[in-house]
Order: C-alpha cells, then sequence, then structure tokens
C-alpha cells in the first residue's frame, strides 16, 4: 500500500486476525496529520527516529529516538511531532488478545498510557524481535509464533524499560473545555458510528454551538466537522477490509452523499482509493494464507520424510544380525 498521509488510526486489523503491525515512515516536511484520538485496540509504537512530544490522560512527556509508547484501548491521546523526518514500528492489537494466558503477565501494563524509555543494549535486542515479528507477520500472521513472539517483545519491554515521567499539570483532564465535551467524548467512545450535526452534539453537551465548536477546536485542535469525517473514514477503511459491502453501500452506510464524495475524501486522508486499500488488505490475506498453506505442506512433507527414514532404518535393523545384537546388549 503507499505510504499514508496520515498518522492517526492507520491500521486496521483484518477480520480473525489479533493484531497487524507496520513500519511507518515521513521524510523531511512530507504531509502528516494528528488530532486528539483513541482507538478500539490497543497500541504499541515503538520509535526509532522522533521528535515532539506525548499527550495522554496522564500528563505530556517529551518523546526522543528509540522511545515507547504503550496507550490502551478507549484512550484519548495526542502526538504533536515535529516536520522533521520520522519512523516507528506501530502495532495494534484486539483486546481480548490479553485474556490468553501466555499475556496474563504483562495485562497490567495497559491499564492506562505509560511512556517508556530502555537503554541501548535494550534497544537493539527489541528492534530485532520488531524486525521478526514483521517478517513472520507478513507470512503467518495468524500462526502461533506471530501471537508468541508479540508476547516476547510484550514481556521484554515489560522487564526492561523504564517509565519516563510525564507531566500530571498537562492532563487531558485539565484542559479547559475537556470536561464540558465528556457527554460527546463518551459517545465517541462507546458507539461505533457516531452522525451527530455540530448542533445536535452541542445541545448533548447544554453549549451554544458556537461555543461549542469553539471549545472542541481548542481541545481536539480540529473542528467537529473535520473530526467527524476523519472518523467516518476509519470506519469506512474498517468495513472495507472486515465485511463484504460494496464501496457505494459503504459510502452511503457512512452519509457520505455520493460514493464519489466518499472515494475522495479516502485517497485524500489515505493515500489511496477505497479499491486499492481492499485489494491491499486482501492480497496481504491470500499472500499469508499462501505462505501458511506452503509451511503446513513442507511441515507434514518432512514428517512423512522422517517416519519413512525410520521405517527403513527398523527394516534394515531386523535383517541385520549384529546391529539387532548391538541394539539388545546396550
Amino acid at each position: 500500500m503507499k505510504q499514508q498521509n496520515v498518522y492517526c488510526e492507520p491500521l486496521c486489523i483484518a477480520k480473525e486476525y489479533l493484531f497487524d503491525i507496520q513500519k511507518i515512515s515521513y521524510q523531511d516536511a512530507e504531509p502528516y496529520s494528528c488530532l486528539m484520538h483513541f482507538h478500539e485496540v490497543h497500541e504499541l509504537i515503538i520509535f526509532e527516529d522522533i521528535e515532539g512530544c506525548y499527550f495522554s490522560s496522564q500528563g505530556d512527556s517529551q518523546l526522543a529516538n528509540n522511545d515507547i509508547v504503550l496507550t490502551p484501548a478507549l484512550e484519548v491521546h495526542n502526538y504533536e511531532i515535529s516536520p522533521k523526518a520520522k519512523s516507528w514500528c506501530l502495532i495494534q492489537f484486539v483486546p481480548k488478545i490479553l485474556d490468553l494466558p501466555q499475556f496474563q503477565s504483562v495485562k497490567p501494563l495497559f491499564n492506562r498510557g505509560v511512556h517508556l524509555r530502555m537503554n541501548r543494549q535494550n534497544i537493539a535486542v527489541v528492534q530485532q524481535q520488531c524486525r521478526w515479528l514483521l517478517d513472520c507477520f507478513e507470512h503467518q500472521p495468524r500462526s502461533e509464533k506471530s501471537v508468541a513472539l508479540l508476547n516476547l517483545l510484550l514481556l521484554w519491554i515489560a522487564d526492561q524499560a523504564q517509565q519516563v515521567e510525564q507531566n500530571s499539570e498537562h492532563t487531558l483532564r485539565h484542559v479547559q473545555g475537556y470536561s464540558r465535551l465528556m457527554p460527546v467524548i463518551k459517545l465517541f467512545k462507546h458507539d461505533e458510528y457516531v452522525n451527530l450535526s455540530v448542533g445536535e452534539a452541542a445541545e448533548k453537551c447544554h453549549l451554544s454551538t458556537s461555543h461549542f465548536s469553539r471549545l472542541f477546536k481548542s481541545v481536539f485542535r480540529h473542528t467537529y466537522a473535520n473530526y467527524i469525517l476523519q472518523r467516518k473514514l476509519y470506519h469506512g477503511a474498517r468495513m472495507l477490509s472486515q465485511s463484504k459491502y460494496s464501496v457505494t453501500q459503504i459510502s452511503y452506510e457512512m452519509a457520505f452523499s455520493s460514493p464519489s464524495h466518499f472515494i475522495a475524501h479516502f485517497k485524500k486522508y489515505y493515500g489511496v482509493t477505497p479499491y486499492q486499500y481492499r485489494s491491499d488488505i486482501h492480497r496481504r490475506a491470500q499472500h499469508a494464507e499462501k505462505s501458511e498453506s506452503a509451511e503446513s505442506a513442507e511441515s507434514a512433507e518432512s514428517a512423512d520424510t522422517i517416519d519413512s527414514s525410520h521405517s527403513s532404518k527398523s527394516t534394515a535393523d531386523n535383517d541385520n544380525p549384529k546391529t539387532t545384537w548391538a541394539k539388545e546388549t546396550f
């Protein structure tokens, strides 16, 4: 897929997958956008080159190269990143993965957003683990090996990383106007699709439309209309990856005026058309299934070869008195 021009919600975990992983990078001054947001999945970001600030309900903190940020599902957060070249490894996974027995020891990590830092030696280890996970996911995204590598990565980070202190005076709850917007923020968190007009949203917050608009932009640094548009595009992308609805059906489901309107906004936001986006999701899934089938066939063939070898050896041993005597002696 073409490099996306947006960082927020860059992944859509394919149906039946437990997680997704991508390597993301931007060149100097390359178009980049981020707004105050949350995910319906847990998120792990392992930065490589970065300059900026992480902003969450715990406070804010300055990011440095090779830092790590863990953000749980539904926690509102944001990044203020410089226009310089930047890159990171991004992993998002469904909350239910932490219910698996092997993840119980790291589950407490995802109670709240946390900014972490490691020494040089452990950074090298984590970067290698990311490369293994990326390679394995590319070929076997649903395999036990992929889940085991994700578990190893989380365990290593939990054991070796140190928490970076965040300025608690700058928490989201201290942002002026944040509490006044809570009725709408709660809707965003708990309803998959919100299509309120700015007037309806303002009414839910018991504010005038103009006052609501000013507060919303001061907190989210985007207009309400732009925020709603980007959420609609994200849910449209998820429907493309997890359903068989046509682009036309999705465009009307997301309340766009026409399919062409949806396609134009989607391409501007994601850098590809909805058709290209879905095609890439399917290509990755088909490639993974072929790789898994090939590996299963190879494993079965190896097992047959071993069984055949053991059978031949057993027959030869029975035909050779010296060998039989030697086996009985020892």
